[in-house]
């Protein structure tokens, strides 16, 4: 026979509302009754209906967390911390008390992608999206977004963007949880400058995405501070362009990138990359090219990833809060913390200066 929540709310000596209560965690309930009601649940092997649950209240238990590629760790890392606060820890017990199924939705980087699982996170009547990492910039698809997150939100859905700047209409529904991904930029390049480089080739991500602008634009910034960049009469003009290449956040386009920019350029001093798995690649293509890090060519990194440090020699970066952050997002999904001022809270980003970068060698 179907155990139902007036079997639970029968044996736990409480309402059916009570149960209701403890089990959706959308109202606060003593301890002691929370505790025989999940004695009584576990007792009885009472199953929520969830979608009959979903029906009755504004919103299900499922949050959704939109991820480019769950395999990087630049995702990883946030997917995961958003998860503690919004699938546990618990008490440990197995029961489910107010905790929420954190499902990750793995987009590929596909803008089409992107909006499909939104729809299908709005048939579920999700009560939180979590969307990570940068956003594409492209009115059509911004403006697609922008309307969809306002209907997931008016059915009482929380969203909350990590790594993510704020969308450009201002939409105040969204809490966005930003990286200073320019003013990292600008910090490592301006170390690169201090150690006495002027050639800096530069690996860039994919040129349709918010962090890769904003990352470049830091470097680009850094390097006019510095007198660096070419007038329009200098035999040198274009270098900005000339020493940047764009590619994919992998390994295999930051040595193919490395080998363009060394082609392009011999002379180079140091190579800046996009990102950690970027520089990886970059300091592969460095090696096979016969020269040295960092006595030959400097190599830099962004994002301070948990193998950058590893990495021989350990690799100069910019330490971006991932963990911090995705925690922090998964807090705001869940209503456990308020969101931040206005809205929109930039995020600090940390220069980490190890062995892969150090002074030009004297010509």
């Amino acid at each position: 026979m179907t155990v139902t929540l007036a079997d639970v709310a029968a044996r736990a000596r409480v309402s059916p509302a009570t149960v209701s209560r403890v089990l959706n965690g959308n109202y606060p309930v003593a301890a002691s009754t929370r505790e025989r009601v999940l004695r009584a649940v576990d007792d009885l092997d009472y199953v929520l209906n969830g979608p009959a649950s979903s029906l009755a209240a504004a919103t299900s238990d499922l949050v959704g967390i939109l991820v480019n590629d769950i395999a990087d760790p630049f995702f990883g890392i946030m997917a995961g911390a958003a998860q503690t606060q919004i699938g546990g820890p618990g008490d440990g017990s197995g029961r489910a008390g107010g905790e929420k199924l954190a499902v990750i939705c793995n987009t590929g980087g596909s803008p089409e992608r992107e909006l499909t699982y939104l729809t299908l996170l709005q048939r579920q009547r999700a009560a939180a999206v979590v969307l990570t990492g940068g956003a594409v910039e492209n009115e059509a698809h911004q403006a697609a977004i922008s309307a969809k997150l306002a209907r997931l939100a008016d059915a009482g859905t929380r969203i909350v963007f990590c790594g993510r700047p704020p969308l450009s209409d201002g939409n105040a529904l969204v809490a966005a949880l930003a990286f200073d991904n320019r003013g990292g930029g600008r910090r490592l390049t301006e170390h690169l400058v201090a150690l006495g480089h002027r050639r800096i080739g530069y690996v860039a991500g994919p040129p349709e995405r918010t962090t890769t602008r904003h990352r470049l634009e830091g470097h680009r910034e850094a390097l006019r501070g510095a007198g660096i960049e070419a007038g329009p009469g200098d035999p040198g003009a274009g270098d900005e362009e000339r020493l940047t290449v764009h590619g994919p956040y992998d390994r295999r386009s930051g040595y193919e990138a490395t080998l363009e920019i060394l082609r392009r350029a011999p002379d180079v001093t140091a190579i800046a990359a996009a990102n950690d798995t970027v520089a990886l690649g970059a300091c592969a293509a460095v090696r096979d090219r016969g020269l040295r890090i960092p006595q030959d060519i400097s190599v830099a990194g962004f994002d301070d990833l948990p193998f950058s440090v590893d990495a021989v020699p350990a690799l100069t970066t910019v330490r971006l809060p991932l963990f911090e952050a995705g925690a922090r997002a998964g807090r705001i999904a869940m209503g456990k913390e308020n969101p931040p001022p206005g809205g929109i809270a930039t995020i600090a980003a940390e220069l980490m200066i190890r062995g892969s970068t150090a002074p030009p060698r004297a010509v």
